[in-house]
């Protein structure tokens, strides 16, 4: 009982940050109908912005955790720092090929993940040298649940992925501006005829994904301190799984992202505890092969009739 309670927690803290980084793809193929490959760079971005962040702050070295407000301080100027970043993707790569075949956006966004691999690199930015990211949540066991600890960082990190999707979830389904977007994906251009600014949305679109995939970022740096270089392969495979998510949810339904997040991350979690550890891997990339030969939409998508 102890082994199946601590899993499904673990579960939940993986499971919702594979849903925040999911809801940036979602929303672009929402809207854009292509994959931005680039969006996993955006969550590493978010984890090594933080990192950059706590060390100027002088916390590298430091013992004891920031007061909340810094840490609030960090996780938003991270955020703030990606959704810049997002916005001038979308403005200088995107917008220019808004009417150009699909194939040449799909290019043009592999392109610009690699620039943004390559960049990352760089010594005058985060450099190829692996680094630890300070405790800037204060990790403490709050309690026990049938033998299972409770750890303040998981407890912080799952708490703010859930509040975070649940105002989104407000913002797509109960504002003006979550009704303008919807419209934009339903159809561009009978949405810029009824008056809605096409561009503004599009790049609020952006900005709003790469934000959360920001936040991922640094609950992610909270959860497992050590960062890879930028170009690492494990930042790749965990941009992948988030896909993954986006895609067994429904890619391009919101809801469905959240789900699909939460379903990788037990399917991950639960594999490595109660079969193999070896193959957590396999068995995400094996319930999207499963996912696709029974319901190619996704668990929430539903079925899209080609325009002739």
């Amino acid at each position: 009982m102890t082994k199946f309670l601590q899993t499904l927690m673990d579960g939940i803290a993986v499971g919702s940050l594979y849903a925040l980084i999911a809801l940036g793809y979602t929303m672009v193929y929402g809207i854009l109908q292509f994959i931005n490959f680039a969006h996993s760079d955006i969550f590493v971005l978010g984890a090594w912005i933080s990192y950059t962040i706590a060390v100027a702050l002088g916390y590298a070295a430091a013992t004891t955790s920031p007061p909340a407000w810094e840490s609030l301080l960090i996780i938003l100027a991270a955020m703030a720092t990606c959704g810049a970043v997002g916005f001038t993707i979308e403005r200088l790569a995107y917008r220019p090929l808004r009417k150009a075949p699909r194939l040449n956006v799909l290019i043009t966004a592999i392109g610009v993940s690699l620039f943004l691999q390559n960049v990352g690199q760089l010594k005058w930015f985060f450099g190829t040298q692996p680094q630890r990211m300070p405790a800037v949540l204060d990790d403490r066991i709050l309690g026990s649940l049938a033998g299972v600890q409770i750890h303040s960082v998981d407890l912080i990190g799952a708490a703010t992925a859930l509040g975070l999707m649940v105002v989104l979830d407000w913002l797509i389904f109960r504002t003006r501006l979550g009704r303008a977007m919807r419209a934009v994906s339903h159809d561009i251009a009978v949405a810029s005829l009824m008056g809605i600014n096409v561009d503004a949305v599009i790049s609020f679109t952006f900005v709003l994904g790469s934000s959360l995939a920001a936040a991922a970022g640094f609950l992610y740096a909270m959860k497992y301190p050590g960062l890879n270089q930028p170009a690492h392969a494990t930042w790749v495979l965990l941009g992948l799984k988030a896909f993954v998510a986006a895609v067994i949810g429904g890619i391009g339904n919101i809801r469905g992202a959240m789900l699909g997040g939460i379903l990788i991350g037990f399917i991950e979690l639960f594999g490595a505890a109660y079969l193999s550890p070896h193959l957590r891997d396999i068995y995400v990339f094996s319930i999207l092969i499963l996912v696709l030969l029974v319901r190619p939409t996704g668990i929430l998508g539903k079925p899209v009739a080609e325009k002739v």
